[in-house]
């Protein structure tokens, strides 16, 4: 049996992937959780650890072979990820969910100073990086609301493409380099097949929210009003990184590793089905 911590079993890419490993025979899936009650993953064992907490981390990754490390979007990343890692099974393998284009961010960033904590942990590591996800647009929590209820897409692009990864996708990457041999000390950049104008992606959400969908384009400054301290300097960041052109980059990762391409953004949104 291959015992599997999963650090956020209700993120975007945390959910898909505890279950494709509950799917899969000789894995027992922790669903490391803040609020464990709150998980209802068929064949997942929740478990209460969280950022917050440090007290939560031993008894979750006690006895654990394979850790899934989404990496928290605070300052102090770098120094929760490596106390983590110190109670972490010395055998275990080790995926830490980082992001495309973070080389950008230079070595003294905290997104490369992560990665450098899980290089140099002691672990068998692997380090995914994939673009920006297709589930922003079905999360309440970002766009869902505005395109279903103002047919509108408001993001700062100026003619930059982005290409839109699946969740899932991330996810089929992650249970291979989590259970398999051959992946030890590998980055996979990730991404979808195609990288897309915010113009265009707002003609394919057209189609799922049953109205035209307009794209605004907005100056960064808008997009992060209303946000303060790090989550304004973290998005502030990745939204001059896209200005750049740094998450319109296609790679063939999720092909190479899985055996199969990355969903399009059309197959994302038919299956989603319409949304209002």
């Amino acid at each position: 049996m291959t015992r599997v911590l999963i650090t956020g079993v209700r993120a975007k890419t945390g959910y898909p992937l505890a279950e494709q490993l509950a799917a899969r025979q000789g894995v027992e899936v922790l669903g490391g959780s803040a609020d464990p009650a709150s998980v209802s993953i068929a064949g997942v064992r929740p478990v209460a650890f969280s950022w917050d907490d440090p007290s939560t981390w031993s008894a979750a990754a006690d006895g654990i072979d394979a850790l899934f490390l989404i990496r928290p979007d605070l300052e102090q990343a770098p120094e929760l990820i490596e106390k983590l890692l110190a109670v972490t099974p010395s055998g275990a393998r080790v995926t830490l969910l980082s992001e495309l284009d973070a080389d950008s961010l230079g070595a003294e960033s905290w997104a490369m100073r992560a990665e450098g904590v899980v290089r140099r942990g002691g672990h068998r590591w692997t380090i995914l990086r994939p673009s920006w996800f297709m589930q922003v647009f079905t999360d309440r929590r970002y766009y869902r609301d505005e395109l279903a209820l103002d047919a509108r897409l408001t993001f700062p692009a100026a003619g930059a493409e982005v290409a839109w990864i699946d969740t899932r996708d991330i996810a089929a990457v992650a249970v291979r380099t989590l259970l398999e041999d051959g992946h030890d000390g590998k980055t996979y950049e990730l991404s979808g097949p195609a990288a897309l104008s915010l113009p265009r992606t707002a003609e394919l959400l057209s189609v799922a929210v049953g109205k035209t969908v307009a794209h605004q384009d907005i100056s960064i400054e808008d997009a992060v009003g209303g946000l303060s301290g790090f989550e304004r300097y973290a998005f502030t960041v990745t939204f001059e990184r896209l200005l750049r052109g740094g998450f319109a980059t296609v790679t063939g990762s999720v092909e190479e590793v899985t055996g199969r391409p990355a969903r399009s953004l059309e197959t994302f949104l038919a299956d989603v089905g319409p949304f209002a």
